[in-house]
């Protein structure tokens, strides 16, 4: 039987060409679409989901509380002295970890010299994640202070291989490094990446911070993982009162799942309210929306052509056929059909998934090899056909006998009828919706963008002050001056759209409360900073090298001078750690870190012997590449055992809207995707509406009919099923991207012209799409039509 029914349906295919390449090409494109939309929601949805044990592992959080206990701030950063308190003190935890976070630091072999990420960690941190070693032993890999790891691709751009256990590499230009192990590389999809890993043992000897244990400095990371059967909830139960003997329960700290913090990382009061889950939740409803569009249009396709086929129906009941048989002969050619579309899907996906990838700056790949990708792609198959042939299977299968021979089925007619008008008005109600939300997205991407950063940045350059960059600093700066590249030369201890330290210890005159419940950010800065950034002043002056008394200097921005309620700023003393400073400028806040919330109140301390960023302004009189030019030259001269890593800094600001870029791409591509389906649909249900009505337009014209009447009495039907569907989603899209902007701080309005764009666009594509076959048909020759008769 199954045999029977693969041959008819391939003979219908074959036999009804218009039609079925409408529904092949609008459910192959609609598998590619969801299916590429998917694989990207698995991308997000499995981050730091590889571990077999992921489910044991945690990462410790920081709440930061004001005197009335309410929590005020929730961060990753820990202190040095967490991860062994928790281990002695709290038998359900089986490991913890400190790491420090991923940094670029220099790593060489010879000449062959790179800036990759870096991470130091404890050992214990390899019984946390499956690493694959290729050479080496976790239990060996760090047990000397000066050993490092590397992934299999650092290995080969040091060594042209991977064979390299042993053989030694410089790191920072300073420590000289026995390589101890190599690991395959980490997947894209997960936290605390690394090029090359060394031991928290090396730390502790390069970096002072990392040496004393205590509760003051949060620049470290701690993990742990639990013991099995371990409950969470319990665990951080404990945390509190543990952890007031040691810090005074000025903070609190409490585990949050590893695998949950990527999509789940935007904390309020303490607790997760969401995060980049929001962006997949709205992924998968797009590609299952686009999927439904698609089979949408076989349905309506296959219940329009439903005379065509009653005479058939009757005729095999006639002869003995059940109605099951029926059901499977016409879901044999849904899903014939949609396994036709899926190889064509699969043929879409594979041409386009490399520019996918590079669209959202992300390295997915498809294992066509495991068992999974083919239980998704089968079991999609199976559910696509099923889904578009349910209901022409069994409405089809329900004709009487004796009129489907004499094709009268409009008697039953008004609920296939009206299914059709709901199934289309339905279609274009989503596809209404997503045109509007669309142009919302774009809109609050673009207000977003355009947000006014507060500083200057273009022709700003930033440079790393690396290596002989920290010692040779004014020599540097002289050459750059002299040479006409730049106008103005500064360095700072991060780079401008970096947040710098936060901290709590600052006191000022007037304050009510004992001490400061209040996150500030902290930049150490060099002379010049405000005058080569362009950040704009309100009132008094930059650091001068003029005045020795600037060392106890700073400057302050707006909106800590709002926190501190001080009338006038200038002049007036504050604390910074129980160092007295004198506030000699007011800055404007600028845009650091997300740009679409205020940031915290910030103080600029004068530094000028702290490494960390150079910022260069080029000459604007001359040619941006010669200047460059003329700067890598004097950084290999003054620097020559790093690379050059100039970035101009309006490429870093473009970067930090990376999610809403992602979030604007695809619903671009794959809004656009739904619309030009479901006019592939209204084009299908039109000719074949047409070819239904051939006869009668004929005698129409006969009798003297327009064009125009004619193309009016085909379109009518359909243009006030789009009007309905304008009707239901304008209001429904507004209210939902409405309740979407009120996600963001700073967002843009629903203004009147997008929903005027949205109708338009919707109407006019309609409108084109019918009107090209009503206009063939309204045309053509009436002989053509009536001569048989």
């Amino acid at each position: 039987m199954f045999k029977l029914n693969l041959k008819i349906a391939l003979r219908n295919l074959w036999r009804h060409k218009t039609s079925s390449f409408i529904n092949i090409t609008g459910l192959a494109i609609g598998l590619s679409a969801c299916l590429m939309l998917m694989f990207y929601v698995s991308y997000e949805w499995n981050f730091d989901k590889q571990a077999k044990d992921s489910d044991r592992v945690y990462q410790m959080m920081t709440n930061i509380t004001d005197n009335a206990g309410a929590i005020t701030f929730t961060f990753n950063g820990t202190t040095t002295a967490l991860g062994s308190v928790l281990k002695q003190a709290i038998p359900e935890i089986e490991i913890a970890s400190r790491l420090s976070y991923g940094r670029i630091n220099l790593i060489a072999n010879g000449q062959n010299s790179f800036k990759k990420t870096a991470c130091f960690a404890e050992p214990t941190l390899f019984s946390m994640y499956d690493y694959h070693f290729i050479s080496g032993s976790p239990a060996t890999a760090m047990a000397n202070p000066r050993s490092v790891v590397l992934t299999e691709t650092m290995a080969k751009t040091l060594f042209g291989t991977a064979d390299v256990t042993g053989k030694s590499v410089r790191y920072d230009d300073k420590e000289d490094l026995t390589v101890a192990a190599v690991i395959k590389d980490l997947p894209e999809n997960s936290s605390n990446r690394f090029d090359f890993l060394m031991p928290w043992s090396l730390y502790t000897i390069l970096d002072p911070g990392a040496r004393e244990v205590g509760w003051s400095d949060f620049s470290y990371l701690t993990l742990v993982k639990l013991r099995k059967g371990a409950s969470a909830e319990a665990v951080n139960s404990k945390l509190g009162p543990l952890l007031k003997r040691y810090n005074n329960g000025d903070q609190q700290h409490f585990m949050y799942p590893l695998s949950r913090l990527h999509l789940y990382g935007t904390f309020e009061q303490g607790k997760s309210v969401g995060g980049a889950i929001e962006q997949i939740r709205l992924f998968v409803i797009l590609a299952v929306g686009i999927l439904l569009i698609a089979c949408i249009n076989f349905m309506n396709m296959a219940t329009a052509k439903s005379e065509r086929r009653a005479k058939e129906v009757g005729v095999k009941k006639t002869i003995g056929a059940n109605r099951l048989s029926l059901i499977m002969q016409f879901l044999t050619e849904s899903v014939v059909l949609a396994a036709i579309s899926v190889v064509i899907a699969i043929a879409l996906i594979e041409l386009c998934f490399p520019m996918f990838n590079n669209l959202l700056s992300i390295k997915m790949d498809i294992g066509y090899f495991g068992f999974e990708i083919w239980a998704v792609i089968i079991g999609l198959v199976m559910l696509t056909g099923l889904i578009a042939g349910s209901y022409p299977a069994f409405y089809l299968s329900s004709f009487d006998p004796i009129s489907g021979m004499k094709k009268k089925t409009r008697s039953r007619g008004f609920f296939s009828v009206s299914l059709r008008q709901v199934l289309v008005t339905g279609q274009f109600c989503f596809t209404v919706m997503l045109f509007i939300s669309t142009i919302v997205i774009y809109k609050q991407i673009q207000f977003i963008k355009n947000r006014p950063i507060g500083a200057d940045i273009n022709a700003l350059v930033e440079l790393p002050q690396d290596g002989s960059l920290k010692d040779k600093y004014e020599v540097f700066k002289t050459m750059l001056l002299r040479s006409g590249a730049v106008t103005s030369v500064t360095h700072s201890s991060v780079t401008l759209s970096h947040h710098g330290s936060n901290f709590m210890g600052i006191t000022w005159p007037g304050m009510t409360k004992p001490a400061n419940d209040v996150m500030f950010n902290q930049v150490l800065a060099g002379y010049d900073y405000i005058k080569t950034t362009g950040i704009k002043m309100r009132n008094g002056r930059d650091f001068s090298e003029k005045l020795a008394s600037d060392s106890a200097s700073l400057l302050v921005s707006a909106s800590a001078v709002k926190v501190m309620g001080l009338k006038n700023p200038v002049g007036t003393s504050v604390k910074v750690f129980d160092n007295q400073f004198t506030i000699i400028g007011v800055f404007d806040d600028y845009i650091w870190d997300a740009p679409n919330k205020s940031n915290n109140p910030m103080v600029i301390r004068l530094d000028d012997g702290v490494p960390g960023t150079i910022v260069m302004k080029l000459n604007a009189d001359r040619s941006f590449q010669a200047s460059i030019e003329t700067i890598n030259s004097i950084t290999k001269q003054i620097n020559p055992a790093y690379p050059v890593e100039l970035k101009f800094v309006s490429s870093v600001y473009a970067d930090m809207q990376h999610g809403e870029k992602i979030l604007g791409i695809l619903s671009n591509l794959f809004g656009g995707l739904a619309i030009f389906i479901s006019c592939l649909g209204l084009f299908g249900l039109v000719t074949y509406s047409a070819e239904q009505r051939t006869k009668e337009f004929g005698i129409r014209k006969v009798l003297g009919a327009s064009v125009f009447g004619i193309m009016r009495m085909l379109s009518i039907s359909f243009i006030k099923m789009i009007l309905v569907s304008i009707c239901i989603a304008v209001p429904t899209a507004w209210m939902l991207m409405n309740k979407w902007l009120g996600k963001y701080e700073f967002h843009t309005s629903i203004s009147w012209w997008v929903i005027g764009i949205a109708i338009a666009g919707t109407l006019l594509t309609a409108i084109l799409t019918v009107g090209v076959q009503a206009y063939k048909t309204a045309t053509s020759n009436p002989v053509d039509s009536l001569k048989y008769e």
